[in-house]
């Protein structure tokens, strides 16, 4: 399931996708925006699958699209097959199809994320940054707006006001300005990056699967719902949880001292 340019790599439960154009800082083209596609639908019906990384060869994270192969029609000139707005239909596709992944994801930030690629790894359950990493909603300096799901994500991350200054000014924040303004979970040295990611993504694969992929589920959907509702799907969720082998073996791994041994079943 690899390819050159996305690398795709399974350890156990354990699966890591990298971005791998390093003379470019991994800006997405177009033929990695199909293989992420490709990639994160096969993952969403792929229930082996306990946890995703997402991380950039070399020393970036994702530059952001690669606009260098495109064939952008100006002043009327072109077909519509060529229009930005399907390459903007494609971005969409992969974001949603990120967001919709059940099991947790961890972005492992070792350089720049802008772009699209901070927007890639802010759409991440988890991230982990590198002390050498930097983000940037670099758009307006490039006389663009917000894309792959910033305008949803932002203000949920630190609220409406910082999320307007983010996109309005398109500065680059260091890693532990990122962590202060509540964008990332963790900055680390960068030599650790690699240990401590791991760390999560093992403990994360050792969960129990359904509770989790359901606990991920409400979270996503809570800005959405009253208390009510919200309280609502708790109980759904929660009537599913008890109901499976993985409550009983928890049960079971409490009174015996032990670590459970969690089947997603």
């Amino acid at each position: 399931m690899s390819s050159d340019q996305v690398m795709y790599e399974r350890d156990e439960g354990v699966v890591t996708i990298t971005l791998n154009q390093p003379e470019k800082k991994n800006a997405i083209n177009t033929g990695m925006w199909v293989t992420l596609l490709d990639h994160f639908r096969e993952l969403r019906r792929d229930t082996s699958v306990r946890v995703v990384i997402i991380t950039g060869a070399g020393d970036g994270f994702c530059s952001g699209a690669d606009v260098s192969g495109f064939d952008v029609p100006r002043d009327g000139e072109g077909s519509s097959s060529n229009h930005p707005l399907h390459g903007m239909r494609m971005t969409k596709d992969v974001a949603l199809a990120l967001h919709e992944l059940p099991m947790p994801t961890i972005a492992k930030v070792n350089g720049v994320a802008a772009g699209a690629g901070c927007n890639m790894a802010l759409g991440c359950d988890l991230i982990v940054a590198s002390d050498r990493a930097r983000f940037s909603e670099i758009f307006p300096r490039m006389a663009l707006s917000l894309d792959f799901g910033g305008a949803w994500i932002l203000p949920r991350l630190v609220g409406l006001h910082r999320a307007k200054e983010l996109a309005f000014f398109g500065d680059i924040l260091s890693a532990d300005e990122a962590k202060e303004m509540g964008l990332v979970n963790r900055v680390v040295p960068h030599d650790e990056l690699d240990v401590t990611v791991d760390a999560w993504a093992n403990r994360l694969a050792a969960g129990p699967p359904l509770a989790l992929t359901q606990s991920k589920s409400m979270l996503n959907k809570s800005m959405g719902l009253s208390m009510e509702e919200a309280l609502d799907v708790e109980g759904t969720a929660q009537a599913i949880n008890l109901s499976t082998r993985d409550n009983r073996e928890a049960a079971r791994a409490f009174f015996e001292k032990r670590e459970a041994a969690f089947e997603g079943r």
